[in-house]
């Protein structure tokens, strides 16, 4: 059995763990032998993925990322992480003309700011093995922008240009850094996106060639950037959209 894909024996960092992509995330990973360390801000929701996880060993935690205290209280409580697949994420859909310095603070705030200050505070407290992995969830709205999106479609591909710097700083400690960038995945998120947009999902569903996405599709594609198997790539963005691309040029 070629065991490249497996994470048997790693500790694989999950945040926003507590629904949607992150949940599922999680779950395929402890699926592959992990063991998780996840955070999100809602207990009760958290507590169900942690309960959902297979194996021993597993560590949850609330934790508000964007607040400076309990952002550091959680990253001194993990040992050495093997990888991370940062999930956190918002999409306050709204007009560019009525787009104000709260909103983007918000918006920038839980999807950019916490993944540079989260992965900042690991590296200089050395939380990181050497070789390690770490994998953001853009979006393809970041490639292919939506009327309302400004804030989130931005905040997207501001992520994806910092992966790029970290593959490009880190490199030679073998740390490897890379996005998984989504098109429309069925989650709570997508609903909420729906609205944004004003489409019913039959309408917003024939745009994509192989249908809307499952959280087990981009959760696939993590476990294959945080495994042996990718090994040779980083500074990459992985495109998962079911044929939407092909529908816009």
């Amino acid at each position: 059995m070629n065991t490249q894909f497996q994470l048997n024996n790693k500790n694989i960092l999950v945040t926003g763990a507590s629904s949607g992509i992150g949940k599922q995330v999680a779950i395929s990973c402890s699926e592959m032998g992990a063991r998780l360390f996840i955070t999100g801000r809602d207990k009760n929701r958290l507590n169900e993925t942690f309960q959902s996880l297979k194996g021993k060993g597993h560590f949850q935690a609330i934790c508000d990322l964007v607040n400076e205290n309990e952002r550091s209280a959680f990253i001194e409580s993990l040992p050495a992480m093997d990888g991370l697949v940062h999930c956190v994420g918002i999409v306050m859909p709204m007009p560019v003309k009525f787009v104000e310095d709260k909103h983007i603070q918000h918006v920038m705030e839980t999807n950019f700011n916490s993944a540079v200050l989260l992965v900042s505070k690991l590296l200089r407290t050395k939380k990181l093995n050497k070789n390690s992995s770490l994998v953001f969830i853009s979006s393809i709205a970041a490639h292919f922008p939506y009327i309302g999106g400004a804030l989130y479609n931005s905040s997207k591909a501001a992520i994806e240009a910092y992966s790029r710097n970290i593959a490009q700083e880190m490199a030679g400690t073998g740390l490897r850094s890379n996005c998984i960038v989504p098109a429309m995945v069925d989650t709570p998120m997508y609903a909420e996106t729906l609205k944004g947009i004003k489409l019913t999902h039959e309408e917003y569903s024939a745009k994509y060639p192989l249908g809307i996405g499952k959280p087990e599709d981009i959760a696939n594609a993590a476990i294959f950037l945080l495994s042996e198997a990718s090994r040779w790539i980083t500074g990459t963005n992985l495109s998962i959209d079911g044929g939407y691309a092909l529908t816009v040029i």
